[in-house]
C-alpha cells in the first residue's frame, strides 16, 4: 500500500477535491507509474458531470505520462525507468481486440468507465472508503497509479513527457480519425467542426495527409487564428457566417470531401450533410449523451452517395499510432506543444474552467 495524492470527483458537476489516498499493491498485469504530466480532456468533464456512468467518488484522468516505477510479474512491454504515455484500456480477448480494432473493444465501457479492475476491485481507497480507479485503465489525476499494461505505450525518454501527455486521447482521436479512418486523398478538401484539442489535431493531421483545402470551424476567433498557424487554409466563424454557404463558397460549389465533427451537436451535423461533396464522408468523434439523435435529410441527398460514420479513439492501436505521432512531433509536423498550457495539480479546477471557456485548447497538469 502506497500513500498518494489525487484529485477526486465526489459529486456530479462539482469541483474536484485534492485528497490523500491509499494505492494498493500491483497486480500481475499492471505497471506502477509515477505521473509527470496528464492532459485534461472533455471526456473527464462529461464523466465528472454524470453524462457517462462511472461510479463516484472516482479518480479520473486518462491522458497520463510518466515514469515506470515497478511492474507486475506478467508485464513484458516495459521495465522500471521507462518513460510511458497512457491511453485507453481494452480487454485484449474480444473479437475486435483480436483483430486489431482495440478502439472498438466489445468491453469498452467496462474497461474504461467501470471504475474498477475486471475482478471488481479498485486500487484506490480513502481510510477504507472505496474510490473508483482504473479510469481508462489508469486514473491519471494522481501522483501515482497502477495502470493496466494494455494502456501503456513506451516512448523515447528524450522527449519531454509534458508535451506527450495529450497524445493519450484527444490528440490521438483527432489525428487518428483523419489518418487511420477517413484517410483523405492528397489534394482533397477537409473540414473540422470545433477547434479544441481534437479538432486542432485533425487540422494538423489533414496537413500531414496532403489535403490542400483545410477548413477550421468554430465560434472562438482566437482558436480559428491558431488553426491557420497549424495548417488550416480557411476558417469559418459560425457566430457570423452560415456554415453550409461558406463551405460551398470555399469549394466553388463542389462541397467538402470529408467533414469531421467534434461537437456532437445535432444541428451542426444536419447542416454538415448539405455541405458534403458527392461521395463525401461525415464523421463524428464528439461525445453526446446516450439517446441523442441527429436529423439527416435522406431524400435529395440520396444521389450524393455520402457516408456517415462514428469514430472512437481515432480507430488507432495506441502502441503503434502514438509513437508515429511522436515521430511527426519530432519533425515539427505535429506541433501539439503549441496548444498546451500547464497547471499544477492543485490548479485542476482552474484548468477545467479554462478548457470549458475556450481560453485554453489543451490544459496539462504537471506533477
Amino acid at each position: 500500500m502506497v500513500s498518494i495524492t489525487a484529485a477526486v470527483a465526489r459529486e456530479h458537476e462539482k469541483p474536484l477535491t485534492l485528497e490523500s489516498l491509499e494505492l494498493d499493491d500491483l497486480r500481475g498485469n499492471e505497471v506502477r507509474v509515477r505521473m509527470v504530466a496528464t492532459g485534461i480532456c472533455h471526456t473527464d468533464a462529461i464523466v465528472r458531470d454524470g453524462v457517462y456512468p462511472t461510479p463516484l467518488p472516482a479518480v479520473l484522468g486518462h491522458e497520463g505520462a510518466g515514469v515506470v516505477e515497478a511492474v507486475g510479474d506478467l508485464v513484458t512491454s516495459v521495465v522500471p525507468g521507462d518513460h510511458v504515455v497512457m491511453s485507453a484500456a481494452y480487454c485484449r480477448h474480444c473479437d475486435k481486440c483480436r483483430t486489431g480494432q482495440m478502439a472498438y473493444c466489445e468491453n469498452l465501457f467496462a474497461q474504461c468507465f467501470g471504475g474498477s479492475r475486471e475482478d471488481g476491485t479498485t486500487s484506490l481507497t480513502s481510510s477504507g472508503e472505496r474510490i473508483s480507479s482504473h479510469f481508462f485503465g489508469q486514473s491519471s489525476f494522481a501522483t501515482h497509479a497502477n495502470v493496466v499494461e494494455a494502456s501503456i505505450i513506451k516512448v523515447d525518454s528524450e522527449v519531454p513527457l509534458d508535451k506527450l501527455a495529450p497524445l493519450g486521447c484527444g490528440m490521438q482521436t483527432g489525428a487518428g480519425a483523419v489518418l487511420n479512418e477517413i484517410r483523405p486523398r492528397a489534394g482533397s478538401s477537409f473540414a473540422v467542426i470545433g477547434t479544441g484539442a481534437v479538432g486542432m489535431a485533425a487540422v494538423m493531421a489533414a496537413r500531414v495527409a496532403g489535403c490542400t483545402t483545410i477548413v477550421a470551424i468554430d465560434r472562438h476567433q482566437s482558436r480559428l487564428d491558431q488553426a491557420l498557424e497549424l495548417g488550416a487554409t480557411h476558417t469559418i466563424n459560425t457566430t457570423d457566417l452560415d456554415l453550409v454557404e461558406e463551405l460551398k463558397r470555399i469549394t466553388d460549389g463542389a462541397g467538402v470531401d470529408a467533414i469531421l465533427d467534434t461537437t456532437a451537436l445535432p444541428k451542426l451535423l444536419a447542416s454538415a450533410v448539405d455541405a458534403l461533396a458527392i461521395r463525401g464522408t461525415l464523421a463524428l468523434v464528439g461525445a453526446a449523451a446516450p439517446g441523442t439523435e441527429a436529423p439527416f435529410e435522406i431524400g435529395g441527398s440520396l444521389v450524393k452517395g455520402w457516408t456517415f460514420k462514428t469514430i472512437v479513439q481515432g480507430s488507432s492501436v495506441p502502441q503503434d499510432f502514438i509513437p508515429r505521432l511522436v515521430s511527426l512531433w519530432k519533425e515539427g509536423r505535429f506541433p501539439l506543444d503549441r496548444l498546451i498550457k500547464t497547471y499544477q495539480l492543485d490548479q485542476i479546477n482552474e484548468a477545467f474552467e479554462a478548457s470549458e471557456s475556450g481560453a485554453v485548447v489543451k490544459p496539462v497538469l504537471v506533477f
